[in-house]
């Protein structure tokens, strides 16, 4: 071949070459989806569904983690109680975008503040928090206040006080998250449309029931509520009008309340069942669930989500299981390993109190630790 006929033949090949990427230029900008359409058909051997017509390009869009907003009410000396608790959230928030919700009393306001706002910046931004006051209804506000617990019965009026939320989880300060606190909240999703509430039962066994056996008032079901650990669909709750339900409940029963804002609560729900979704007992696990003997077959099958402290069982020697998951997470240090500096410290000292009913189901409390740092 001639050096002329070289020249002609490359400089075809470039002209081909050109018209070439001026037609895929062309195609593209008049159907812009057929390729993305193409990269996805290629996923239908993933089972990836595609709708004639439909925008592809949004199976490859992030999905937001869904938030979950944790209130807790603290005054009189629950501080030291309640940041052990925000602690346990923080560590076990999981993927979701957590909010912390505190109601306390003027005068620790500010050691909240200080506190949470040094655990942000060493957790890198991991939550964010907010602090309201303690607001009771000019009606009966001290009787309210004294109800049971200092301040307990605020827990009553949070749709109004945090009326720029729509739902939140409700925690006592005497509780801890041993599983991701998305475990709970995903309860909502599960509720009916009636539904504005979520409780695990007082009790699992009538025998030895506390509302079936001593109240003196209405009470939801065979064997009422516990409200330790309680979803509020806040939104539901307006719409109800829980607060003018109150008083009404306070005025005919205040006699009888002997677990105040709980039986008051109680009370509502035996009047509108229909209102209140009841999740198992891992959930707001208790000493009662173990004392005697297990009880709690949830807690059993899938391990302890939240382990509720009542009856001071944190800061006394009534159960050394509990106070021993309490001790190890009120040393841990928020950045440290938690595996060496949870897990196995919480492992160690439960390992101390196998001689007690509670302490011999060891592996339902740390179940959902291992299976969260993946060491099983």
């Amino acid at each position: 071949m001639t050096s002329d006929a070289m020249v002609r033949l490359k400089l075809s090949c470039l002209f081909l070459c050109v018209i070439g990427f001026s037609i895929v230029t062309l195609l593209c900008l008049y159907f812009p989806d057929k390729q993305i359409a193409y990269n996805i058909g290629r996923l239908s051997a993933l089972n990836a569904s595609i709708l004639p017509g439909s925008h592809s390009v949004q199976l490859f869009q992030t999905k937001k983690n869904e938030e979950v907003v944790i209130a807790a009410v603290i005054c009189g000396n629950r501080t030291s109680q309640a940041l052990v608790m925000i602690k346990s959230a923080i560590v076990f928030r999981g993927n979701s975008d957590l909010r912390i919700v505190v109601i306390a009393e003027k005068n620790i306001q500010q050691e909240f503040d200080e506190t949470l706002r040094d655990w942000r910046l060493l957790t890198n931004d991991s939550f964010s928090y907010e602090i309201h006051s303690i607001i009771f209804p000019k009606e009966h506000s001290d009787e309210w206040r004294k109800l049971f617990q200092p301040c307990a019965s605020e827990r009553l009026f949070l749709p109004t006080v945090l009326n720029h939320l729509d739902s939140i989880l409700y925690v006592d300060t005497d509780t801890l998250f041993l599983s991701s606190v998305e475990d709970v909240w995903k309860h909502f999703s599960q509720m009916n449309s009636s539904q504005l509430a979520a409780m695990v039962p007082e009790h699992e066994d009538m025998n030895v029931g506390w509302y079936n056996r001593f109240a003196n008032h209405p009470y939801y079901g065979k064997l009422g509520l516990n409200s330790g650990v309680m979803l509020m669909n806040l939104t539901r709750m307006r719409e109800f009008n829980w607060i003018s339900r109150l008083a009404p409940v306070l005025e005919k029963y205040r006699l009888y309340l002997t677990w105040g804002d709980q039986d008051i609560i109680n009370v509502i729900f035996h009047d509108h069942p229909d209102k209140v979704y009841v999740y198992p007992c891992r959930y707001n696990y208790r000493s009662d669930h173990c004392m005697y003997m297990s009880n709690c077959k949830s807690a059993e099958e899938d391990g302890v989500a939240v382990l509720h402290g009542s009856r001071s069982t944190f800061q006394t020697n009534k159960q050394p299981a509990f106070r021993a998951l309490f001790n190890a997470m009120s040393q841990y240090q928020l950045g440290s390993d938690p595996v060496k500096y949870l897990l196995e410290a919480s492992a160690s000292l439960l390992n101390k109190t196998t001689s007690t009913n509670c302490g011999r189901l060891a592996p339902i409390f740390t179940h959902n630790m291992r299976l969260m740092f993946q060491t099983v």
